[in-house]
């Protein structure tokens, strides 16, 4: 099983490497769209599957036909970069060792006493009727929809946002108005 984990990170490096690299903005999509969808797999085979179908769906599914839709609005051509951007790098530089730096203290990988791996907290399912005054129907509502309510408030507002983006990308402009007599396009009403 390490050597299907070894492979699939491989492939993932050589895809983020192949999208940095290549100047073709419609084989770039292509290649996120594989990224997300070898992510996915490595969720999987990690024993996340809701992560990984929220991968497949969102990142290999919608985001590429986004990209793909945004890229018929564009040229399939990247533009050259003038000058070495030293301000992303640094960013990215930054960003990256703040997540490694974040990962120091994670229990090492398959550990049996890691917090994933033990029991949910008795706590929960017995306080669970009297702290929610028998509102909830269940224990699952009730972890989620209060114990958990700002992590589930995030990813609710993350999925609206992304909605809204969606809609906002794929609606239509409004058509403007045109003077037959003189072939001039009007803006609106005239003050």
């Amino acid at each position: 099983m390490i050597a299907v984990d070894i492979c699939i990170l491989a492939l993932l490096a050589t895809t983020a490497v192949a999208v940095a690299r290549i100047r073709n903005l419609w084989a770039a999509v292509m290649f996120t769209g594989i990224y997300s969808f070898l992510g996915a797999s490595w969720m999987l085979i990690l024993d996340a599957p809701d992560v990984a179908f929220t991968e497949a769906a969102v990142g290999a599914g919608i985001s590429t036909v986004l990209m793909l839709a945004t890229l018929a609005l564009t040229s399939r051509e990247e533009k050259p970069i003038k000058k070495f951007p030293v301000l992303p790098l640094l960013v990215v530089i930054v960003t990256g060792s703040a997540l490694v730096y974040g990962t120091l203290d994670m229990p090492r990988f398959g550990d049996p006493t890691a917090p994933v791996h033990t029991r949910m907290d008795p706590g929960f399912i017995e306080k669970s009727e009297h702290d929610m005054h028998g509102e909830m129907p269940n224990v699952v509502t009730s972890v989620l929809a209060s114990y958990r309510g700002y992590d589930t408030l995030g990813e609710t507002t993350v999925i609206f946002t992304a909605g809204i983006a969606v809609l906002l990308i794929l609606r239509k402009p409004p058509k403007r108005k045109t003077n037959a007599a003189f072939g001039q396009e009007q803006e609106g009403s005239h003050g």
